[in-house]
């Protein structure tokens, strides 16, 4: 564990101007990006007595092993820089304020060319509007139902609207007139999408203009005589004051704001945010977030003793605001969809709130006021707010308490079991998978602090034995571990060469030069844990030893008995069935076998899909591959003529006919396509296989137009949907 003394600047070296800081640890990993009006003054903080720093403080700069600093001229810089720091290296010890995955939205497509209207739950997505968030998903199917009949659009998925537009008939909602049937072309794509911008307005609060306009339609038509059509505008004007009785006014001044507030104990914050647009309360969102160090005294002597509360707002601001505004794909001028409202309500101003409020006017492109409610109905309704927020503490307390303290628990557990130096707060799990020895893939999964981390899984493909094609556990699982190893062992040798220690790498050697941000597995595991016994075990465990890695902990969990075995030894550490240690490793352990069986089906499918070129004579993988990838599909392979065939580098013309007559394409009809003889047949669609790669083990489809107009043109045949 390192000690702050050891990489403390020396005295009078940190400057006093405004700047952002980021510690790292050995690894050279980001773990904390803070700003500072003086850095001298917030950095020597960081460095006090130990035993004063709050918890997180304390865990933090001994976690870190090097800080670092960039100079600003101004604090709106500070806060710029700030949040881009903690997009990019996503530091463990930051608060994120994610958006919440448990409210349903109401999302609309508008980066497609005809938009859909669906219930969506999820991170926020460039090009898609949200309305939101509910507290239930039937209320915003209710809503949509409603609002369907005068705004008409799509709100299919993908997969039904080419299958509706390829068989030349809309679906059950465009026959009910519920949906414009742009599929198949009722509209054009200009009209379906004004159809979807009122539906916009509507929801963004932009209600009056379009009620009055319903109204003059149905006067119009009833003065025309036309009471069939007065009577469906009727109707449509019911449903829009039916809608709009369900958001309830509660500023009658069309008040555009957020209001913010914050309920917190000494390690949590609860924050919950309601937004108003037009006076109506439009969504509310919230959060539970561990409060970092710079909140509770790492935020200058200025600060030490008083509410943190200042500090929580700082940080929700900025990044809060900063990730909607940079996931906004609106216009900066339009009020009603901007991410940032024209009024911030919170509970207390934070230091240096002029420049959070000028940063905040910079995001949305016009002046906005940050300030505290004092009296009025927003007085009333940040006390309402506030209750929300203790009520989500509240509750968040009583579901997670006995969560945090079982995955304590079980790390603890672990380290005691196995009698490692400290508790694996990084581990790692390897699963082979593979039928009777053929298309042998294998997968490495990532758990840190007892958690996923599914950014950092890996697929790998296993090379099979010459001979019978068949590869077993045992060598795949020493594969595995050598190609993972290897990487790290280069980095330390490169380290050791530049004239360090051989030991942890230097905060440079972990740094990507292409990218600037870490290499994630430059550094090792806690914990190395393979699927399966004592054969496995060891296979792992030699390379290791044979790459020189000495400081990751290697063990198998067989499946039969739940045994974990240790490298050399003959009898297994037995871990008590209820323990959460055991728990834990088997969550890791079966998360890496589903991670191996997803990939092992894929790649299974796209080998059989290519089968029908196995029997080609002198057609190796190499070009069997080529061919397929030059293609996109074997369909589209039977299509081609000789010449394009040939076109495929190490491919002959005796070759390109045998693939042909392979395919069947001799007694197929010829056709005239660009001016030269193709081949075809009615089931030329019927087959297809997308374009695969394998690049160090890793393979995945490449996303090109043959393979889902083959996908289509099957499912028009069979009259099929597909998603």
């Amino acid at each position: 564990m390192p000690d702050p003394s050891t990489y403390r600047p020396a005295t009078g070296t940190i400057p006093v101007a405004p700047g952002v800081y980021k510690f790292r640890d050995p690894h050279g990993r980001v773990v904390y990006v803070g700003k500072a009006k003086s850095l001298r003054s917030r950095l020597n903080s960081y460095f006090a007595d130990i035993t004063s720093l709050h918890p997180r403080t304390r865990q933090m700069v001994t976690t870190a092993a090097s800080v670092e600093w960039t100079v600003v001229s101004t604090e709106v810089e500070a806060l710029q820089l700030e949040y881009n720091w903690i997009k990019e290296f996503d530091p463990r010890f930051n608060v994120r304020y994610r958006d919440d995955k448990t409210y349903p939205v109401l999302a609309v497509t508008l980066g497609e060319e005809f938009p859909r209207l669906f219930v969506y739950r999820g991170p926020r997505r460039k090009g898609v509007r949200y309305f939101g968030p509910y507290s239930h998903a039937w209320a915003i199917r209710e809503t949509l139902d409603l609002l369907l009949r005068v705004f008409p659009a799509r709100t299919c998925s993908a997969g039904v609207f080419k299958r509706h537009n390829q068989i030349g008939r809309p679906c059950l909602l465009g026959y009910i007139d519920k949906c414009s049937a742009p599929c198949v072309g009722r509209v054009s794509a200009a009209e379906h999408r004004r159809i979807v911008e009122d539906f916009c307005d509507f929801l963004a609060g932009r209600t009056d203009r379009l009620v009055r306009e319903v109204e003059r339609r149905m006067q119009d038509a009833a003065e025309e005589l036309d009471f069939e059509l007065a009577a469906r505008l009727r109707d449509d004007l019911g449903a829009l004051k039916k809608a709009l009785e369900k958001q309830a006014v509660v500023l009658g001044d069309g008040t555009d704001a957020d209001l913010v507030a914050f309920a917190s104990d000494e390690l949590e914050a609860a924050v919950q945010v309601f937004h108003v647009r037009g006076g109506r309360v439009r969504g509310q969102r919230g959060w539970v977030v561990e409060k970092s160090g710079d909140v509770a005294d790492a935020a200058g002597d200025e600060r030490r003793g008083e509410s943190d509360l200042p500090a929580l707002v700082e940080q929700f601001l900025t990044q809060f605001y900063g990730e909607q505004a940079a996931l906004s794909g609106e216009s900066a001028s339009d009020s009603t969809t901007n991410a940032v409202p024209r009024e911030v309500l919170v509970p207390v101003l934070p230091d240096g709130a002029p420049e959070i409020q000028e940063w905040l006017g910079e995001l949305r492109g016009s002046a906005v006021q940050l300030r505290v409610p004092q009296r009025g109905d927003k007085k009333a309704l940040a006390e309402t707010v506030q209750r929300n927020a203790h009520e989500a503490l509240a509750q968040h307390k009583l579901r997670r308490a006995g969560d945090f303290t079982s995955r304590s628990a079980a790390l603890q557990g672990i380290q005691e079991a196995l009698d490692l130096d400290s508790a694996p707060l990084r581990i790692e799990c390897v699963d082979i998978s593979h039928v009777q020895g053929t298309d042998v893939v294998a997968s490495l999964v990532v758990f840190e602090d007892g958690l996923p981390k599914k950014s950092d899984y890996r697929h790998y493909g296993i090379k099979e034995a010459a001979g019978d094609g068949r590869s077993d556990d045992v060598a795949s699982i020493a594969e595995v571990t050598r190609r993972r190893f290897l990487r790290h062992n280069k980095d330390l040798a490169n380290e050791a060469a530049r004239g360090g220690d051989g030991g942890d790498l230097a905060p440079e050697a972990a740094i990507d030069p292409q990218t600037g941000r870490p290499r994630r597995f430059a550094y090792p595991p806690n914990l190395y844990v393979v699927d399966g016994g004592l054969p496995q075990v060891n296979a792992a465990a030699a390379v290791m030893d044979d790459l020189g890695v000495t400081d990751v902990a290697v063990v198998g969990l067989a499946k039969r008995l739940e045994e974990v075995w240790v490298p050399g030894e003959d009898d297994p550490v037995i871990l008590p069935r209820a323990s959460e240690s055991l728990y834990l490793l088997q969550r890791v352990r079966d998360e890496a076998h589903r991670f191996a069986i997803t990939y092992h089906r894929s790649k299974r499918s796209r080998r059989m899909t290519a089968s029908a070129l196995d029997s080609v004579r002198g057609l190796g993988e190499t070009r069997r591959n080529a061919l397929v990838s030059h293609f996109g599909s074997v369909a589209k392979l039977k299509e081609a003529t000789v010449d394009e065939i040939t076109a495929v580098p190490g491919v002959g013309v005796a070759t390109a006919r045998a693939v042909l007559d392979a395919l069947g394409s001799g007694a197929e009809q010829s056709v005239q396509v660009q001016g030269r003889d193709r081949t075809s047949s009615p089931e030329e669609s019927s087959a297809s296989s997308p374009n695969v790669r394998d690049d160090e083990g890793a393979e995945g489809p490449i996303d090109g137009p043959s393979g889902t107009d083959d996908l289509h043109t099957r499912a028009q045949r069979t009259g099929q949907s597909v998603e």
